[in-house]
């Protein structure tokens, strides 16, 4: 079973999750704005993806800028940014096991499937 991080207003995600399914694997459909998530979540997202933690933030959402958030902020502010403002985080994320990758373009949701 994959789960993935889903926003259903964001085309890339919309077509990673139609790609998942398209190949007959089970989803689990996270809705990561509306549904709560912890620190400890969030934790392991990031280290499964195994990327720094600016790679998961979306740096041109205007919450960033008005947050005084910058690619240089600190690890836990940017965490505690997107605890707090969960627009903040890239999408779709694709996990798998412990392993995860973020669907941009929306094919990498098939690397885990090899």
């Amino acid at each position: 079973m994959k789960t993935i991080w889903h926003n259903p207003r964001c085309s890339k995600s919309r077509t990673a999750l139609n790609l998942l399914k398209d190949t007959s694997v089970d989803v689990h459909v996270f809705h990561y704005l509306n549904e709560s998530f912890t620190y400890e979540d969030l934790m392991s997202v990031i280290e499964k993806l195994s990327i720094p933690v600016i790679e998961l933030v979306r740096t041109n959402e205007k919450i960033f800028r008005a947050s005084g958030l910058s690619r240089t902020s600190k690890d836990e502010l940017l965490i505690e940014a997107m605890l707090q403002n969960p627009i903040l985080i890239q999408r779709p994320i694709i996990i798998s096991g412990d392993k995860a990758v973020i669907g941009r373009p929306p094919e990498r949701a098939l690397e885990l499937s090899k």
